[in-house]
């Protein structure tokens, strides 16, 4: 593994690593392996705590993995009024260039995902958009933004985390009220891939105004629609939110349809 760095556009600097060789595959996950009793915690419960080194160790024999933690960033040094596609897409280029990648694929889980189709739109250096727990076509990014908002709200009490932490996420999904995603897939000239479990639904309780965020409905009504568009659509039988970022599960879906 070869350590580097890149300077993101708020002139913080992002530790990122390297790993194989091959096409270049940039991986927004920490790619450390996870150690002490809550990792220990999380594999006898059947979950991997380490999924980015899980990922690159299942990769790096094919694909020049490039990863970098980029939700532990964020987590440290919040952006409460500057965190918006176009600065993560910028970010993200940032990250390529440091790699010395001048092409390369992406993938990205949830967010993260949907950071991946901005990046298509604002580069022509991508090989290829792999989206994982996420909808090209009508995002939940309004009932995302109440679920933030109340976050923010209850932030340094029922929710531990800071007001700037969750501020930062209020102008992420402020800035996806109106994003029009097939007026973004046509301008998307890479293969793309989109994967989701069919179970991928949060219902909130009463005291977060049981709001739903259906992320698998909207690729399952749009299946047809997006491989007519020229997208591969995958939906994995069974599995929620959780489930389906599971290595196991994504690993031989990059492999396989990357290759």
């Amino acid at each position: 593994m070869r350590p580097h760095s890149a300077r993101l556009n708020d002139g913080s600097t992002l530790e990122i690593a390297i790993e194989g060789e091959g096409p270049s595959l940039l991986v927004p996950l920490d790619s450390r392996p996870a150690e002490g009793p809550q990792a220990e915690e999380l594999r006898q419960q059947g979950a991997d705590p380490s999924p980015g080194h899980s990922l690159v160790q299942g990769l790096r024999d094919a694909f020049r993995v490039v990863t970098f933690d980029y939700i532990g960033h964020l987590f440290a040094k919040p952006r409460p009024d500057t965190l918006t596609p176009a600065t993560v897409a910028a970010d993200f280029l940032a990250v390529a260039d440091a790699a010395g990648a001048k092409r390369f694929a992406y993938y990205g889980y949830s967010w993260l995902g949907m950071v991946g189709m901005q990046l298509a739109l604002s580069t022509d250096r991508l090989t290829a958009l792999v989206m994982g727990g996420c909808p090209p076509l009508d995002g939940p990014w309004r009932e995302m933004r109440r679920v933030i908002e109340i976050a923010h709200t209850r932030s340094g009490a029922a929710v531990q985390l800071s007001k700037d932490q969750t501020r930062q996420y209020l102008t992420l999904y402020a800035s996806l009220q109106d994003f029009d995603g097939r007026a973004a897939i046509d301008s998307i000239k890479c293969p793309c891939l989109c994967f989701v479990g069919s179970k991928d639904v949060f219902d909130y309780d009463a005291s977060w105004d049981h709001i739903r965020i259906d992320v698998a409905g909207p690729v399952i009504r749009h299946r047809e629609e997006l491989q007519k568009l020229g997208w591969d659509v995958r939906i994995l039988d069974g599995l929620d939110h959780a489930q389906a970022r599971q290595t196991d599960r994504v690993g031989p879906i990059l492999r396989s349809w990357l290759a």
